[in-house]
């Protein structure tokens, strides 16, 4: 396995475009010459933190590519598959089962409602669970957009 070296090279674990490189003159710090981000390097535990962005990313280097951090006491599980499907589904259920129950009078100028608010229902908490699930596995989803941008132009 190659250890985590501070004269070394690594691909960028944001925009997954460039390197992350060794700062001149500053100590256990890298640079993206792509994505102009830096991190800390902690050698020892081979682990590379964002210093700039909000929400501390952190990634660990297996010796081939970067991993984020396994969370202790936080598991995923079957548990959480089900609690997932039961959060997507179980309210647009009952939101299409109201509007099912009680139509609206099918004249009516609004009788689409009922139909596109199951729906707006299930899209809501769709986003909800996708916007979890980067969340929980650090995916920088606006940075990795401006790489790609970037890298267009």
């Amino acid at each position: 396995m190659k250890q985590l070296n501070p004269n070394e090279t690594y691909p960028c674990p944001v925009c997954r475009s460039g390197e992350v490189e060794p700062l001149p003159l500053m100590e256990d710090t890298l640079s993206c010459q792509f994505c102009q981000h830096l991190f800390k390097a902690d050698f020892s535990q081979q682990l590379l933190t964002m210093m700039d962005s909000e929400i501390p990313l952190s990634w660990y280097w297996d010796g081939k590519k970067w991993s984020s951090p396994q969370r202790k006491g936080l598991e995923l599980g079957w548990e959480s598959a089900i609690a997932a499907l039961l959060f997507l589904l179980l309210p647009p259920l009952i939101v299409g089962t109201g509007a099912y129950l009680f139509p609206p009078v099918p004249s009516s100028p609004l009788a689409w409602l009922p139909i596109a608010w199951t729906g707006l229902t299930f899209l809501t908490h769709l986003g909800i669970l996708l916007w979890l699930a980067i969340e929980y596995y650090q995916f920088p989803v606006v940075m990795y957009l401006r790489a790609l941008l970037r890298q267009r132009s």
